[in-house]
């Protein structure tokens, strides 16, 4: 996540999945009365006992509520995502090729294999102890942050308070505020809290909830510092994975040529998923890769994984384009932000850096 810094690119891994979710019943100023900063302040008293009730320290909660004013520029970026506005989402959906020329470019490849020389011995051992790849895990760090150049300098407490008060999502940045303050309970500082208007914080751009539930210690310090240690930035990402179900040894996917007499039609998913539809609608149904060679799929370099192994068939610019035949790891990059672009960029930024 990366650049100009927007939930679009940034601050999306992680993120983007949780804005999908439900929103609550309606914005909060709506059902106090108040609006502006006259509704916020009224809002933070409910909010406030809320924290303590989930096991806030109170010295934790009496440092940060004074401090904490509406962030109508907040407001104004989360309403200007897709689905935030009065015209609902778009259903457009535009070409991968535009999107790989500008995050997989020359200069983040660069920068990737810089990092991946330099971290190599930190790189290796978290590979073999968790395996997920050692590219994998710096082309992570590489789209979320572009290595750590930018994570992001919205202050975490106030926007994720003002998401809470505006209404739409409100059990989830309410969650994920209390989250942060269970971070300031375990010694992390309340200036370090810093990162995405959408709450995304550090290297890695994990929400709260998430630094909570994955983040590790990479270094031996005892503390999981996701904003200024490399080693812990990679442990975090890497657990992150592991979690999700990242299977060891197997690729992500490749690139694969469809011959011009495929029918598409006998592999159609017909499949709804739950989670991103319109994500995995792109996505074929599962063969073998055996299969898949079976009916004349050509590999654009590199070589194929196992006859076993299972893949979906994605073509993101359309007959007669590049193609990539997908396995189950690409489904656990989705997990870390839901969009094809995305995670077919993570994937071909992976195999760049270490080659």
């Amino acid at each position: 996540m990366r650049g100009t810094f927007q939930i679009t690119r940034t601050a999306r891994g992680v993120v983007a999945a949780a804005l999908l979710m439900t929103a609550s019943a309606g914005p909060a100023h709506a059902q106090s009365g108040m609006t502006g900063e006259a509704g916020f302040q009224s809002y933070l008293v409910t909010l406030r006992q809320q924290a303590l009730a989930a096991g806030v320290r109170a010295d934790t909660v009496d440092s940060v509520f004074p401090t904490l004013t509406l962030n109508t520029r907040v407001i104004e970026l989360d309403r200007a995502q897709p689905g935030g506005g009065p015209t609902g989402p778009s259903t457009a959906i535009a070409n991968f090729a535009p999107y790989r020329a500008q995050h997989v470019d020359a200069a983040r490849i660069g920068r990737g294999r810089t990092t991946y020389q330099a971290q190599r011995g930190r790189l290796s051992r978290i590979e073999r102890e968790t395996g997920v790849p050692e590219s994998i895990m710096v082309a992570i760090w590489g789209h979320e942050t572009n290595y750590g150049s930018y994570t992001g300098n919205f202050d975490l407490l106030r926007s994720l308070a003002t998401l809470a008060y505006e209404g739409r999502r409100r059990d989830l940045f309410a969650g994920e505020f209390i989250a942060a303050l269970k971070i300031i309970d375990r010694g992390i500082p309340r200036d370090q809290l810093k990162g995405s208007w959408a709450g995304a914080m550090g290297n890695p751009q994990f929400l709260p909830s998430i630094y909570l539930r994955l983040a590790r210690d990479g270094d031996g310090d005892g503390r999981a510092d996701i904003w200024n240690s490399p080693a812990d930035t990679l442990a975090s990402i890497a657990n992150y994975f592991v979690n999700a179900g990242w299977r060891a040894g197997e690729p992500w996917g490749l690139a694969v040529s469809v011959p011009t007499t495929f029918d598409r039609s006998s592999v159609q998913n017909r499949l709804v998923s739950p989670r991103c539809p319109r994500v995995f609608a792109r996505h074929s149904g599962w063969r073998t890769i055996g299969e898949w060679r079976a009916l004349g799929m050509m590999p654009q370099g590199g070589s194929w994984p196992s006859d076993r192994v299972m893949a979906t068939l994605l073509e993101p610019d359309g007959p007669q384009a590049t193609a990539y035949l997908l396995t189950g790891n690409y489904r656990v990059i989705l997990d870390y932000n839901c969009s094809n672009f995305y995670a077919l960029s993570v994937g071909l930024l992976a195999d760049a850096v270490q080659r």
